[in-house]
């Protein structure tokens, strides 16, 4: 993994695809936040849910191109260096990917992941 001293990056389309399910969202959505949430095999897993315009106010905010990241500033240490894309299978399958500098293990179905202080 490429290590960079960027809190978080977004990818072009990382951030497209932010705006789009903003605007395809609950009325009055200011952004998305990527947060950590304690489940898995390996004990994390990433989430992302709709932050409402008055929310987010006890998180990190980044933004590019209009779209808007919000991360807690309690698990911003796990996000440090984090590359956030989007992506999409021969399939059509999309999704968001994480390429994250701070991961020391994965589980064996790449769901949950590890980190350490």
């Amino acid at each position: 993994m490429t290590t960079t001293n960027q809190p978080i990056t977004l990818t072009d389309r990382a951030a497209a695809a932010i705006r789009a399910r903003v605007k395809a969202g609950p009325a009055g959505t200011a952004g998305v936040r990527l947060s950590i949430r304690a489940t898995g095999c390996s004990g994390n897993s990433y989430h992302m849910d709709f932050v409402p315009e008055n929310g987010g106010l006890d998180d990190d905010r980044f933004e590019k191109d209009g779209a808007v990241l919000f991360i807690s500033r309690t698990e911003s240490w796990m996000l440090f260096g984090t590359v956030v894309d989007y992506v999409s299978d021969d399939l059509g399958n999309e999704r968001f990917t994480f390429s994250n500098p701070n991961e020391k293990g994965r589980c064996g179905c790449g769901q949950s992941f590890q980190v350490e202080k």
